[in-house]
This record gives C-alpha cells, sequence and structure tokens, in this order.
C-alpha cells in the first residue's frame, strides 16, 4: 500500500497539556495506523533535522521508507492549539520548509502497488502521483481539504473523477456539493467519480456512501481525549489498510460490503486510539489484539 503525504513536526497545545515539537504528517499517522493491517510504502519529504529514532518508530512497524526524501533544510512543521473541548483548534504556526517544494516522485518497486492512498496535498500532485502507478491498482482514492476545494475546485474535480474513493469531513462534503443534506452531499460527490465516499464526523461518527445504499457507524466514547491530532488520517489508514489486508478489489466484478463496512469500524478503532495520547506515542505500545478487541466492542454496542 503506498502512501503519499506530509512527514511533519508537531508542536500541540491541548487542556491535558503542551508539546513542543514531536512526530506527525498525515503520511506519517496513515502509515502507522495502516502497519496494522499490511504493508505501507510512503512517499514523503523531510529535511536533514528528521531525527534517526523517529525513522526507527516508522521501520520498526513494517514501514517502507524507499520513497521518504532526505534534502538540506528543515522538516514542515505545524503548531496549534485546541479549544477546551477540543472541537475546535487555532493553527498557530505553519512552516512548509522542504514541503514547499514537495515533487512526489514514486520508486520503481512502488508503481505496482494495489492501494494507493493520496493525503492531503496539492490536487495536482495527487493526481501526478496517480498517473505515476502503472495502472494494475485495485483501489485508489484519498482525501481533501476546505482550501483544496475553494481555491483548487477544476483542479480537484479532474483528479477525484480518476479515484475508487474519497474521505472528507462533513463540512468539506457540504462544500464540495454545494448542498447541506448529506444524503443530497453525498449523492452529488457520487457523481464526480468515486464509487465509495466516507464522510468523517468526528466523535459522531462516519458514513459510508456507496450508490445502492450508506452505513452509519458510531465514533467510539473515550474517557479522556488527550490529543485528536491525527485521528482523521488514522481513520483513513485503519480504513484502508484493512481493504489491503484483505485483497479487496473496488474493480471486481463483485465487492463484499461487508467488509467496505469493517473498514469503517477499523477505521473509527485507529482514530480512537491515536486520541489517547499525544501525536503518534499510542502507536508504540499498540498491538493487534487491542485493536480487535476494540472492533468487538463496537459490535456489542451497535447490536439489536
Amino acid at each position: 500500500m503506498v502512501v503519499v503525504g506530509s512527514v511533519a513536526y508537531d508542536g500541540v497545545e491541548t487542556p491535558h497539556g503542551k508539546i513542543d515539537r514531536m512526530l506527525g504528517g498525515s503520511c506519517t499517522y496513515v502509515a502507522l495506523s495502516a502497519s496494522f493491517f499490511t504493508a505501507p510504502k510512503i512517499v514523503a519529504v523531510v529535511g536533514d533535522d528528521f531525527a534517526a529514532e523517529d525513522s526507527e518508530l516508522l521501520a520498526g512497524r513494517g514501514i517502507d521508507l524507499t520513497g521518504l526524501e532526505r534534502v538540506p533544510g528543515k522538516t514542515f512543521f505545524w503548531a496549534g492549539k485546541y479549544s477546551p473541548d477540543m472541537n475546535d483548534r487555532e493553527t498557530l504556526v505553519t512552516d512548509l520548509n522542504v514541503f514547499a517544494d514537495f515533487d512526489p516522485k514514486l520508486p520503481e518497486a512502488y508503481r505496482s502497488s494495489p492501494y494507493v492512498l493520496l493525503g492531503n496535498i496539492q490536487p495536482g500532485l495527487q493526481k501526478s502521483v496517480r498517473s505515476q502507478m502503472d495502472g494494475s491498482q485495485r483501489i485508489v482514492g484519498g482525501d481533501t481539504m476546505n482550501y483544496w476545494i475553494a481555491d483548487f475546485r477544476e483542479q480537484l474535480l479532474a483528479t477525484i473523477a480518476e479515484w475508487d474513493f474519497l474521505l472528507i469531513n462533513d463540512g468539506e462534503a457540504r462544500m464540495l456539493s454545494g448542498e447541506y443534506n448529506l444524503k443530497k452531499a453525498a449523492a452529488k460527490i457520487l457523481d464526480m467519480g468515486p464509487s465509495t465516499l466516507v464522510i468523517k464526523r468526528g466523535e459522531h461518527g462516519a458514513i459510508l456512501w456507496r450508490r445502492d445504499g450508506h452505513f452509519m457507524a458510531p465514533g467510539y466514547l473515550l474517557r479522556d481525549v488527550f490529543d485528536p491530532t491525527g485521528a482523521g488520517d488514522c481513520f483513513a489508514g485503519g480504513f484502508m489498510g484493512y481493504l489491503a489486508g484483505q485483497g479487496i478489489d473496488f474493480h471486481a466484478d463483485r465487492v463484499d460490503h461487508n467488509e467496505i463496512r469493517r473498514a469503517v469500524i477499523y477505521g473509527s478503532v485507529m482514530g480512537s486510539y491515536c486520541c489517547e495520547r499525544f501525536g503518534v506515542e499510542r502507536f508504540r505500545t499498540l498491538t493487534r489484539a487491542e485493536i480487535d478487541g476494540r472492533f468487538e466492542e463496537f459490535q456489542e454496542f451497535t447490536a439489536f
């Protein structure tokens, strides 16, 4: 599974404390989350300040770092502060640094990978990565954000027209579609190209949309949310990672819809674990047994 996006350092302040510098970035969270289900290969760029112990963490999870480009300069840095209820955050610092000139180039060995997840980067770059694949992919998709929807709309539409799935939050779905009602919004977005849409709703869970129906998954209730940074990316990693681990092909004559639903639940599970500690800390000790245990909890509290 190829993952394209940012590997960064973050500074975060929440009601539970403050961390001035920790490993982050969409590519990092997606790959760590997916690594419990499949073998991720990342495409990203870091500066010469990228710590050896952070490379070791990623490699230790079986993540292929061949596509991690190292160039002179500083690694992308972002800092933000969350509101007391952690439903809102204020960006304090965005230093793109070496990420400003990121032009993803896929190693030859990556081009036949059956699964590709394109993180939240400029739509033209996402399209460029898609064009570097050999065309044998079973599932290609990714996410975007309000900035690309507003200022790069035509480029974004041309990009997602080639995707099998799109993951966005409810505000982005409304902005992209021009519809406030999520059912109408989903129908419009599915007409843009993707056969599968997942609308993330934060603590309220997620909705899976396909042309033949939809599936609603609740959020997992945590006693304490330490840091929601990266939770959406961990959802994406769990969702795509599970599908890759099961060998699902969205282009097959028949697709097991129950497997896609299970992927949504595993996405929710991974997003919930991300929030239990600051940054990527929870992934240092997390086990597949814990993940499957929480998946079973979802089955129990949604059965009727």
